[in-house]
């Protein structure tokens, strides 16, 4: 399925809304009446698949968890970004609200930043392990995400085994990583969001749209978002790599759908938009 939302400039003689001006809807916002989940925080150190890597993650429970019950599970990058309160995707409230209507299903929310390697000298910085993370094209994160993290979560909580009540999220590097994890695991994840995704090259990742379409269809399901002014650099174009992977995905007649506004290489749209990308995500579970 395609939907292709373009956003332009509007112009009366008395308001110029600007490119990149988007704003938060009441779904972002602390509803009176609407039950809050609980954020517990955590640090984890990988002893395998990164080994030695140290990285902060954020649990979200809604308050309508039921451990008799399994819940839908939803994995974002760039955890941090996502479980802050003056962010811009905010998305502990926007699933207390989104719960609360059952437009989306119970889902543990599971926030997980990116690895650091501590500094081997007291003072200096730790290395960052993001971009070989996030960008590189295998099986790596997945197998780090599924051997490492997710058993850990598992024993805390009921988590449904069915990848269609299991979902990943991610921006910029994280958007293809995001990907990638669905794209390598079809068995557990099928539904992914990505925000200004790097289908670029950065590690490869711009083979996606020529890998979509020459693959046998996967049964994922998959929320694009890019905007005109996103960056345009040695590594590629992001508008054009986000359009040329939402042509492949239709082409290969996967469930996806694509908004491309004119925001530039942030988050701004992707959490003005985030309610419905998540009610049109989930819209194939049903809500008890």
């Amino acid at each position: 399925m395609r939907i292709v939302l373009t956003l332009c400039l509007l112009w009366t003689p008395l308001t110029l809304f600007a490119a990149d001006d988007y704003t938060l809807g009441p779904d972002s916002m602390p509803q009176e009446g609407v039950p809050r989940g609980e954020v517990i925080q955590g640090e984890f150190v990988s002893q395998t698949v990164y080994p030695g890597t140290v990285r902060d993650y954020w649990i979200y429970v809604p308050q309508q968890y039921d451990a008799s019950k399994p819940a839908c599970l939803m994995v974002f990058q760039d955890g941090g970004g996502y479980v802050n309160p003056k962010g811009h995707s905010r998305v502990p409230v926007v699933f207390d609200n989104l719960i609360h209507k059952k437009e989306m299903p119970v889902t543990i929310g599971l926030f997980l930043n990116p690895g650091v390697i501590p500094p081997a000298i007291e003072g200096a910085k730790p290395r960052k392990n993001r971009s070989f993370e996030y960008d590189t094209v295998s099986d790596q994160y997945s197998k780090f995400l599924l051997e490492e993290v997710l058993p850990m979560v598992e024993a805390k909580y009921n988590i449904s085994q069915n990848p269609d009540h299991r979902a990943t999220c991610g921006i910029s590097s994280g958007g293809i990583c995001a990907f990638t994890v669905a794209w390598e695991r079809p068995d557990q994840f099928h539904k992914v969001l990505s925000y200004v995704g790097s289908f670029t090259n950065i590690r490869g990742g711009h083979i996606y749209p020529s890998l979509i379409r020459k693959t046998d269809k996967k049964p994922l399901k998959v929320f694009l978002q890019d905007g005109k002014n996103d960056l345009d650099n040695l590594h590629g174009s992001w508008p054009l790599a986000n359009q040329r992977m939402a042509s492949a995905l239709e082409f290969a007649g996967y469930d996806y759908k694509f908004v491309f506004g004119d925001g530039g290489h942030n988050g701004r749209h992707g959490g003005a938009i985030l309610p419905d990308a998540l009610r049109w995500l989930w819209s194939d579970v049903p809500v008890e």
